[in-house]
């Protein structure tokens, strides 16, 4: 590399801060100090009693816990020792338990599901709102003001309100709220996350591309244009509302791009890669639909500012993520597969060649439901409670 592209770019060590937290009680005071994030001692140690629930339990509302977000953070908070569930709601499956509409939680010793009418948040210090896009903004504005929020919806996604109107289709309608909410991939806002009341969740396609393009974008080791992204999601990214487009028949055996130029993730994934260069960065996405049930690959092109090898982009993910226990730089001409991640909320990725001079590949690969949504929810709660960052979310990828 010549000295010249050295005075533009710069290799960036310590990426993204992580502070040492403190935890919090019900009526959002701090408790003690002690705690870290990643694979402090602190977590190992919370890791060998994950089985028990602690005496400062926080308690958990599940707000759309019938749909497949709200389902994985009951999973995932199964052995969490912080975090006790105490209200779900599920409005079509008011009245029914958990096992009833989920048998493989049946195990789980839960209050049965209600109406959000009928939610009593008396007994709830921290809630995962895990309902539709459009209706979750009214509901979290008449939420207690004390509760702590991690929105899994694209409602408060948008800093930019007009923007929301824009690729939601409809105004917003908790202005207010919005300007309190605090973007949460986890990586890159821990401190802001630590002091928010209001987390709102990224997408499962953002997260995938965000996490290895950010680093990069912020050391200068990338060009701001012609990014290229081809995704890919398993079906549960759809949710779980029938929809004939989301048949067996219509997703076997097959692959189907769909909201090409036009889908919403754009502008989120816009809004992260342009306040990392401090400029408007437009970038050309296309999903697509596989006939699997789980995980996500993001395959990302991307041109190096000149005097930039592969081995610098490499180098450079590697210092970003060498402390980060969730987010994995693989070794040098290993593939990624979304198998790799399946189950879990670990984001596996890698940088290669292309065969275009000046151009590299990145693969990144995560689970949607988990990295992508409900883990990453979890990841956040933990940051705003201030308890180590990976308690109950240990689980191994599932393979085979």
């Amino acid at each position: 590399m010549s000295s010249a592209a050295f005075s533009s770019i710069s290799l960036v060590s310590g990426c993204f801060r992580k502070d040492e937290t403190k935890i919090r009680n019900r009526d959002g005071r701090r408790l003690y100090i002690e705690c870290s994030v990643a694979s402090s001692p602190q977590s190992l140690q919370f890791a060998k009693t994950k089985s028990q629930k602690s005496e400062e339990m926080v308690r958990i509302g599940v707000l759309g816990a019938s749909g497949y977000t709200g389902s994985e953070i009951v999973r995932l908070l199964a052995t969490h020792p912080n975090f006790g569930i105490t209200l779900m709601t599920a409005d079509r499956k008011a009245g029914q338990s958990i096992g009833s509409v989920f048998p493989h939680l049946a195990t789980q010793n839960l209050p049965d599901m209600v109406a959000i009418k009928d939610a009593d948040f008396s007994n709830v210090d921290a809630v995962f709102c895990c309902l539709p896009h459009g209706t979750t903004q009214e509901i979290i504005k008449d939420l207690p003001k004390q509760l702590m929020i991690i929105d899994l919806s694209a409602d408060f996604r948008l800093q930019n309100i007009d923007e929301y109107e824009e690729w939601y289709g409809q105004p917003h309608r908790a202005p207010e709220l919005q300007k309190e909410a605090i973007y949460g991939l986890t990586e890159v806002s821990r401190e802001e996350i630590q002091n928010a009341r209001l987390v709102a969740n990224p997408g499962c396609y953002p997260t995938s591309i965000q996490l290895p393009l950010i680093p990069l974008i912020k050391a200068n080791l990338i060009e701001l244009t012609n990014i290229i992204i081809d995704s890919k999601s398993g079906v549960s990214g759809a949710g779980r509302g029938a929809k004939e487009s989301n048949l067996y028949t219509e997703i076997a055996e097959g692959i189907h791009s769909y909201g090409i130029t036009r889908h919403r993730h754009v502008s989120e994934i816009e809004q992260g890669l342009s306040n990392a260069s401090r400029s408007k960065i437009t970038v050309s996405f296309t999903p697509h639909l596989m006939p699997m049930s789980r995980g996500m690959q993001s395959t990302i092109y991307v041109e190096m500012v000149p005097g930039v090898s592969v081995d610098d982009l490499y180098q450079q993910l590697k210092i970003c993520f060498e402390d980060e226990e969730l987010v994995i730089l693989l070794e040098k001409g290993t593939v990624p597969h979304t198998q790799n991640a399946r189950g879990s909320n670990y984001c596996f990725m890698n940088v290669f060649q292309d065969r275009i001079p000046g151009r590299a590949i990145i693969i990144s690969v995560i689970d949607n439901l988990v990295k992508g949504a409900s883990g990453q929810a979890v990841q956040n709660l933990n940051l705003m409670m201030g308890i180590p960052e990976n308690t109950g979310l240990l689980y191994q990828p599932l393979f085979p």
